[in-house]
Formats: structure tokens, sequence, C-alpha cells
């Protein structure tokens, strides 16, 4: 029987089953932790979870409010520096980082800066912080939007996916080879890159979702994936720790950020259509 659960917790999962035993893995704070620590706790019990402050190796105990919280850690191997956190991205230690989407192009752009125009906003986003060095030394780079955008053009370049397309991220020589976005993951379904074009496509549609729903959202015909799939449920086990660990994140706090993104963006939609 399937179990009743709500789309953040669907998110939530999805992102978890996309980190392996044995990875090193960056999160931030939110989603991304919860993530890391539902991996931990049910299918990658030596994943080695890392704060972008450093500190890691760190066994969740409940959710962190900040980049630095040891106190929501039951322990963990090493207490680092942000240099050292950065330079053990940059030297390729790094298997997998997680970052929210505020706007993103077909290729796998992000912007976390601004909407509209940088001096007159409509609206200032968080910035790039880690995000530009984590995406692109990275290994590889899940994306999750829980409230963005699909653009053709960003409104601001804030941190690099594959450029132009193609081998044009490759061919740049600023990026290790084969890094880059390897999957986004919106309230609608799971989108991956295409091997050669690097072109973002629809891989798998959330249960109840219609393909047009998704289409509608992307300013661009959508590559669908010939053998499309349903996203696997969520399990009793996997929502069960959610809803322990961080019950917010299933509701509560985390539902009132969604509705409030959700308003933006529609707002922002109705600008770029006027």
């Amino acid at each position: 029987m399937t179990v009743k659960y709500t789309l953040n917790e669907l998110l939530i999962i999805v992102a978890a089953r996309e980190i392996h035993n044995d990875e090193n893995i960056i999160l931030g704070v939110g989603l991304p932790t919860v993530s890391g620590a539902l991996a931990k706790s049910l299918h990658a019990p030596n994943a080695n979870l890392m704060m972008e402050s450093g500190i890691f190796d760190f066994e969740p105990l409940v959710r962190p409010n900040h980049i630095a919280d040891a106190m929501s850690c039951r322990g963990f191997s090493c207490s680092t520096d942000l240099f050292t956190a950065f330079t053990t991205t940059y030297r390729g230690f790094v298997d997998v980082c997680f970052l929210g989407v505020a706007q993103v192009d077909k290729f796998g752009n992000l912007n976390t800066t601004v909407i509209g125009d940088y001096f007159n906003p409509d609206l200032r986003l968080p910035g790039s912080g880690g995000a530009a060095d984590f995406i692109s030394y990275s290994k590889r780079t899940v994306l999750t939007m829980r409230g963005g955008n699909f653009v053709n053009k960003l409104d601001y370049f804030t941190s690099p996916g594959y450029l132009e397309g193609g081998s044009a991220r490759d061919d740049s020589g600023l990026f290790p080879k084969g890094s880059g976005p390897s999957m986004l993951i919106s309230q609608k379904g799971i989108f991956r890159f295409h091997p050669e074009t690097k072109e973002i496509y629809l891989s798998e549609i959330h249960p109840g979702i219609a393909v047009d729903d998704v289409k509608k959202d992307v300013p661009w015909d959508l590559m669908i994936d010939d053998n499309l799939k349903i996203t696997e449920p969520p399990s009793a086990k996997e929502v069960a720790f959610i809803r322990k660990f961080a019950p917010t994140e299933s509701a509560g706090n985390a539902l009132a950020i969604e509705l409030a993104t959700a308003n933006i963006m529609k707002k922002m939609a109705a600008r770029q259509q006027s």
C-alpha cells in the first residue's frame, strides 16, 4: 500500500536516492541536509556528509540552522574551515553537491542572484555563496527547484552548468572533465541532461502530473525521454524518517516558504509576459 506523502517529502526522498555509499557530499541547509540524513540512515551509512563551513563526516541529529551548526550533529570526524572545504572541492574530493535553483536555462546554467535588472531588481536573491565553486568542481551536481523558473536567458549568470551546451563546458578548460549538473528535481518531475547536447530533458514525472503540466512551465520545446517513467513513490520508512527528523520540512515552515515562493514566481511570470 502506498503511503500518503507531501510534495516536499517527495523532493527530499528523490534527492536522498542520489546519495550513494562512500561518497563525499557537500550539503546546504534545508532540503539537502534532510536528504543526506535520510540517505545515511536508510541506504548509505558510509556516505561522508560535509558542511560548507568545514564540518566533515557529521552524524545529523536535527536539521541544521546554518552551515556551521555543529550543535545539530551527534558528532563529526573533522572540523576545519571554509578555505579547506572549498579547496577540498577544487582538488576533486567532492563527489556530489546539491544546489537550489531560482532560474535555470536549457543547459543547466543557474541564477540565484537577482530577478530583473541587477541595479533595479524585482527580487534580490541570496547570491552565489559557494554555489559557483561547488557546481564548478564537484564531480556531479544535483539541482533542486521548489519554486524557480525555466528561462531562455538568465537575468543574472550566477553558476555555470554546461554553458552553451555540447562540449562547451569541457572545452573551456575551466572545469574538471565530465563535471556539471547531473539532474534537476522539480515539483513536477525529474530532469536530466542529454549526454551529447547537454540540453535538459524530462526523465521522470511525479505521480498525478501530466506531461503538458510540465511543458507549460518551459519556454522552449522540452525534450521528453522516450522511456519516460513515473517517479517511484516514497516508502513508509522514508516518509517516517523525515517526519521524525525534520517535521517542518514535511509541512509547517517549509510549506509556508513554498507558498510564498510560488507567489513570487507567479508575479515574475506575469511580469515577463506583459
